[in-house]
């Protein structure tokens, strides 16, 4: 099963307060990091939520 690496791009600053919670719950905090997370539907939807804040690749 592969891998995402997702990115945080933007700040979470006047975001919906869901949205800052999905980056906090994937595990982002500072602009520029980057996390591997499995590739299964939950974080694809999680991705999908905040799809203008991060950037996502399969590694």
């Amino acid at each position: 099963m592969a891998n995402l690496k997702i990115t945080l791009v933007r700040s979470t600053n006047k975001s919906k307060k869901n949205q800052a919670a999905t980056v906090k719950a994937l595990g982002l905090h500072k602009i520029g990091q980057s996390v591997e997370k499995a590739d299964n539907e939950a974080i694809r939807g999680m991705v999908r939520t905040v799809a203008h804040l991060v950037t996502c690749e399969e590694v």
